[in-house]
């Protein structure tokens, strides 16, 4: 008789895991507040509150809290001046939003490997894939690991280059002890429904720098100047604000963040000290300078030669059969159809998109992450139990021990 779900066994798992989003009376009363209070949009209070808190939290100067984290990326990199037709290193690991924010800017990504063992962007590559029309970089903090932003901060500044965060799943992240968003020269957050502090969609940009955030303020809002009327218009911006609803939402759940955060890494400690003994699966290493990480996902390296040439989509799909939610992440952005046919795409000049041929690219750990070894875990999964983290290594226990079943 099969032992294994897939098969016809009894699963390891029949409940489900804590459900997302998290919410309770501070976030309606929070929406409760601006619905009587009439001013649900330009005029409310929420947007500054929220502002000025998620700014403090990272210890930054400013925030400009925006519709999304594609629109934060992309007015961080208007607001920054880089001129159009540079190129921008980034990494091929990552959601499409950091290379098409880059493409919306009249920019060009210029893709880099990632670190095999972190899956956040290698600073050696980075600095190999310099040249003279390389004027920024993006390095992305995956799956809420802080990339390496001291080596990152000081190529920027060997080669006068601008620094843009990725921090779309890094909120609350530390490198050495500083929070993510801080080493920029601006950083872009998103709230969009996955993500572990959400109002459904939204972003925000930090910054240090009171001319960068001015500057994408005003990109955000029509153009305005903060000191100019209503109706003037000083550059092409355009309306990325977010609402009144959504700011009060994200106030009430930001005062969430820190008590879910201890939760998450003690969840994930846990999880990764049980994973290590199983030959096979080797969950992502964790920087000694990663001082907090925010694991918006809990990946781990799958090998099949330990699972007798199991293939990872069977893997994974035995184990989503034993009740346990898992998926195969990300392509490379280079090989999705949308960076194959950018020559096609009217609103690029032609002298820019010329430039986006990435048909011989190839990272070889960005292609292995892919294509053999990266399974997932949600930021909801860690927010369980640890008996809930013994369910899902019981279940990988229960597939390796059963494993001609599949094969």
């Amino acid at each position: 008789m099969a032992k294994l779900a897939l098969k016809g066994g009894r699963p390891v798992r029949e409940k489900p895991f804590p459900s997302w989003p998290v919410y309770g009376e501070e976030e309606l009363e929070a929406l409760k507040e601006v619905l009587e209070s009439g001013v649900w949009g330009v005029g409310g209070n929420k947007k500054a509150e929220f502002e000025k808190r998620f700014a403090e939290y990272h210890r930054v100067k400013y925030g400009v809290a925006v519709t999304n984290g594609t629109a934060a990326l992309e007015i961080s990199l208007r607001a920054a001046g880089i001129p159009a037709g540079s190129s921008v290193i980034m990494p091929a690991y990552t959601f499409m939003a950091t290379a098409t924010a880059a493409i919306y800017a009249n920019l060009v990504p210029k893709f880099v490997d990632i670190d095999p063992d972190t899956y956040t962007i290698d600073p050696s590559a980075v600095e190999a894939a310099i040249t003279e029309d390389v004027k920024a970089i993006i390095p992305v903090h995956i799956a809420g690991c802080p990339a390496d932003m001291e080596k990152i901060n000081s190529i920027a500044e060997k080669y006068n280059l601008v620094v843009v965060e990725d921090a779309c799943q890094a909120w609350g992240a530390e490198w050495n002890g500083r929070k993510v968003g801080s080493y920029g020269d601006l950083a872009a957050f998103s709230f969009q429904s996955s993500k572990n502090i959400t109002s459904g969609e939204g972003g925000i940009i930090l910054t240090d720098n009171r001319k960068l955030y001015e500057t994408a303020w005003s990109y955000s809002n029509c153009g305005r100047s903060m000191e100019g009327a209503w109706y003037e218009h000083f550059i092409p911006g355009t309306n990325c604000r977010i609402t009144e609803f959504q700011a009060a939402i994200l106030l009430a759940q930001l005062s969430r963040l820190p008590e879910q955060s201890e939760i998450r890494e003690d969840r994930a400690r846990y999880l990764t000290s049980l994973l290590s003994k199983i030959d096979g699966v080797t969950p992502l290493k964790r920087p000694e300078k990663a001082t907090k990480h925010a694991y918006h996902l809990y990946i781990f390296k799958y090998s099949s030669e330990a699972f007798g040439g199991l293939s990872r989509e069977k893997f994974r799909e035995a184990l989503v059969a034993e009740g346990i939610p898992c998926s195969l992440g990300y392509t490379p952005l280079y090989r999705a159809p949308a960076f194959q046919n950018l020559k096609r795409i009217p609103f690029i000049p032609k002298s820019i998109s010329e430039k986006m041929d990435y048909s011989e690219v190839s990272l070889p750990n960005t292609e292995r992450a892919c294509y053999k070894e990266a399974l997932w875990f949600t930021q909801r999964m860690l927010l369980g139990s640890r008996e809930d983290m013994e369910d899902i290594v019981a279940a990988i226990e229960k597939i390796k021990e059963n494993v001609d079943e599949l094969l």
